[in-house]
């Protein structure tokens, strides 16, 4: 490694850790990934899952994002209200004293009073995205699909609004644990069905005032009176929800359609593109991954790239 090493960025949430090394142009050198999620770290903890991850790695400070951060991790952060862009998030960033390997700051979370709710890490990619793509700065929704998908809206560089919806989860409990999973394929079909996902984002878009839970049986359904095979199944209820994030949206929409901007895995951001299609929403930017870029902006914006910078900086939670 060079002299030119700035700094380590750990994007760690609840079942994977991500480590990258950047120059001092701010450039990931070299990167690393191990299953060490908050929740299955190896022997050790916290600390044997930094140093693995950093082995041979210079001494750099560490900046980390996601769920480390929560009362689950390794220093519960407290969350920063909205708005909220990378400044204001850095300004809530805490060190971990009890860390004796490396000089860590844990990166807070964003909190919503009312109604409540959280996210930890999603923040991140957004700064990551707004720092890559900055045309997005002026008004756009964030779309961050997952176990517990993220709706945020920025204005102006900001964050001003988020809304979670646990899309994942839900289809996860209903494939495994519902009348509407049984009689499925042990084995998952390989081939998208796209057609049998677009007939499910319709069926939640045309739900109108039931919504989606009014619909959920039809899955079942239409599979006893064969017009929906078992394998399509799993598609055609994936879409059923996805649909309805996407009629929540176009509820809150009010007449302004703000331009998408999906950050997440691309099959998954497939799919996402797809309903946003059937809601009349023009296709979405996609970034496949920002955190990378999102740690750094956090650590640029927390002075903790430079020595005179970190003694002289207020900001930073000690």
């Amino acid at each position: 490694m060079t002299a030119d090493v700035r700094l380590i960025g750990l994007d760690w949430g609840t079942s994977s850790l991500r480590a990258y090394l950047y120059d001092a142009d701010g450039t990931v050198v070299a990167s690393r990934r191990q299953a060490w999620g908050i929740r299955q770290l190896p022997e050790g903890g916290f600390t044997a899952a930094l140093q693995a991850i950093t082995s041979e790695w210079p001494a750099c400070r560490v900046v980390a994002a996601g769920m480390v951060g929560s009362r689950q991790g390794w220093l519960e952060v407290p969350y920063v209200d909205l708005p909220a862009d990378a400044t204001s998030i850095a300004h809530g960033m805490s060190r971990v004293d009890a860390c004796g390997s490396h000089e860590l700051w844990i990166a807070p979370g964003l909190r919503r009073n009312a109604p409540a709710d959280v996210m930890r890490g999603e923040e991140t990619q957004i700064i990551g995205a707004l720092a890559l793509q900055p045309l997005y700065q002026a008004n756009t929704r964030f779309v961050l699909p997952g176990t517990h998908s993220k709706w945020a809206t920025v204005v102006d560089g900001r964050i001003i609004a988020f809304d979670t919806v646990m899309t994942g989860e839900m289809y996860a409990l209903l494939i495994k644990h519902s009348i509407l999973g049984a009689g499925l394929p042990t084995e998952p079909a390989h081939v998208f069905d796209e057609k049998a996902f677009v007939r499910g984002v319709h069926t939640a878009k045309d739900s109108g005032g039931e919504g989606v839970f009014s619909r959920l049986f039809s899955t079942r359904a239409l599979m006893l009176a064969g017009e929906l095979t078992a394998v399509a199944v799993p598609d055609f209820l994936s879409g059923l929800l996805i649909g309805e994030e996407f009629r929540i949206a176009r509820l809150r929409d009010d007449g302004a359609i703000a331009p998408l901007c999906l950050i997440g895995e691309p099959s998954l951001c497939r799919r996402y593109t797809l309903a946003a299609q059937q809601f009349g929403y023009a296709t979405p930017a996609i970034i496949d991954d920002a955190s990378a870029q999102g740690l750094w902006q956090l650590a640029s914006a927390a002075g903790l790239l430079t020595e005179a910078k970190l003694h002289t900086y207020s900001g930073v939670t000690p």
